[in-house]
């Protein structure tokens, strides 16, 4: 059986049947045969050419090289493969940073020189703002000069709590601002989340807000012309057989009428309902199409509506039952016919000349399909969807946005580099974490930290059970021991050297 086993391995390994029949006499398994050298194989019957292959087959290279005619896996080159080229290719990564100006070389060779610790974006603003004057040597030097002495000023200084100082910042604040829904601004028709609520929602990093909402700018050239922009909303905006049409329930035949209504189809934009209805709707499990009605079994209004030109369309389940017939009512309702998934209403408001669509809901990957937007501006207020479509970086900058308008609307002032800093922390691993114990506080290395947070007797009992230490380095874990924090002037310990007897004063 082992025999048997050790054949069909070196089979299922394109090991030529010739090469097998002299090692099956010699070796019972792979695991012999795998140490075997190639000096071994050639004394047991094999040539060195048969040596090879076999050792090239088990993954087992030899070290000399023998040619073989044939590859490794066995496999004939086929006519259209083209030949491997003779020289290798050489793939560069393209450079796609901006150039510098020459104004803005000279600026960085000045800094470096002064020995100037002004950050490379802060040297391309004073250059924006420069070039193009005429200004001395001596007084570029001192604008220079300057704006390091500013950006000193506002650096930290060392072993300043910066954390402590952002939550404060944030929190106090917090405590100042309203708790209910708004109309958003400009848009009263939209409930939005504002105040403390939404805050909330973006330090936990929400998969959905309770509120979402897109702001979707239309193409210049479109922007003015409020038809094509309507049309263009019709389209995001979600719409079921029911926004189109009435329904009408036969209960004595099991059947349900759909009536398409003229003035709703006309409001968005859809020319054959019936058409486009029907497409819809016959793809929809348990229901059937009825295409031929008596007119006897016709219900009144259902007859007008097929005299008047306007048409009808019939369905059925397809098992007669009164439950049957209320599930196929209810799935033909919510049957969509077109739009966006997802986005529930969307409304036309002018802004600065140009028209502009808000809608309830969002799905930022589908409207940046739509042609006719202006992608670049569109926006929605859910940071995962941001996170998903385009990136961590975009959702960092969406938290410091979305917090800091959150935070102006209820009329706080808060700096937003301690804003910066909340939004850094929650994307610096690479995805958004919640601030919370499913996220940064819940992932601290001292265990009192996490224990002073949520649930205490579950942190402090898996800690006596694996054993874990902790060195006491932040701030809440040395609150709680009573001992000095490791900060500020905590930071820097002082040692009293007294004077030995007789030293000199």
């Amino acid at each position: 059986m082992a025999q048997k086993d050790f054949i069909k391995g070196l089979q299922r390994k394109e090991v030529p049947e010739d090469i097998i029949d002299v090692v099956k006499d010699h070796y019972s398994n792979q695991t012999d045969l795998g140490k075997a050298t190639a000096k071994d194989l050639v004394g047991v019957g094999l040539s060195e050419e048969q040596a090879d292959v076999l050792l090239n087959k088990l993954g087992k290279r030899t070290s000399v090289v023998v040619p073989v005619k044939k590859k490794a896996t066995g496999k004939k080159r086929s006519k259209d493969e083209p030949e491997e080229p003779s020289t290798p290719y050489v793939y560069e990564i393209p450079d796609k940073s901006k150039q510098y100006s020459v104004f803005e070389k000279q600026l960085f060779a000045k800094c470096e020189e002064l020995k100037l610790l002004l950050p490379r974006r802060v040297i391309l603003n004073i250059a924006h703002r420069l070039e193009g004057n005429d200004i001395s040597k001596e007084n570029l030097v001192k604008i220079l000069k300057a704006a390091n002495q500013k950006f000193m000023d506002h650096m930290m200084d060392p072993n300043e709590s910066a954390g402590i100082l952002a939550a404060q910042s944030i929190g106090e604040p917090g405590t100042q601002m309203t708790m209910r829904t708004f109309h958003y601004a400009g848009v009263a028709e939209i409930n939005v989340t504002l105040g403390l609520p939404r805050l909330i929602e973006i330090v936990d990093a929400r998969r959905v807000p309770s509120t979402p909402m897109m702001t979707i700018y239309v193409e210049k050239a479109l922007s003015s012309d409020v038809d094509k922009v309507k049309a263009i909303a019709s389209n995001i905006e979600i719409t079921t057989v029911l926004d189109l049409a009435d329904i009408e329930t036969d209960l004595h035949n099991m059947r349900l009428f759909i009536l398409p209504d003229a003035r709703k189809c006309t409001q968005k934009n859809i020319d054959n309902p019936i058409e486009l209805i029907q497409d819809k709707v016959s793809r929809l499990r348990g229901i059937v199409m009825v295409t031929e009605v008596s007119k006897e079994s016709l219900p009144a209004n259902v007859e007008l509506a097929g005299e008047a030109g306007i048409g009808y369309l019939c369905l059925e389940p397809k098992e007669h039952s009164f439950k049957n017939l209320q599930k196929a009512l209810e799935m033909v309702k919510a049957s969509k016919v077109k739009g966006v998934e997802g986005i529930t209403r969307a409304i036309l408001r002018k802004k600065d000349d140009q028209y502009v669509i808000y809608t309830e809901g969002s799905n930022l990957r589908e409207v940046l399909k739509i042609n006719g937007l202006d992608h670049s501006r569109s926006y929605t207020n859910s940071i995962q969807e941001v996170y998903d479509v385009l990136g961590v970086e975009a959702a960092r900058n969406s938290i410091i946005d979305e917090a800091s308008r959150t935070l102006d609307e209820q009329g706080l002032s808060v700096d937003i580099r301690h804003i910066m800093l909340v939004a850094d922390l929650m994307t610096n691993d690479g995805d958004v974490k919640a601030i919370g114990r499913h996220g940064i506080s819940g992932r601290k290395s001292s265990v009192l930290a996490r224990a002073a947070f949520e649930i205490t007797a579950a942190h402090l009992l898996t800690a006596a059970m694996t054993g874990e230490e902790d060195h006491l380095d932040g701030v809440a874990e040395n609150i709680i021991v009573g001992q000095p924090v490791t900060l500020g002037t905590g930071a820097v310990n002082l040692i009293y050297a007294p004077a030995k007897k007789g030293a000199v004063e």
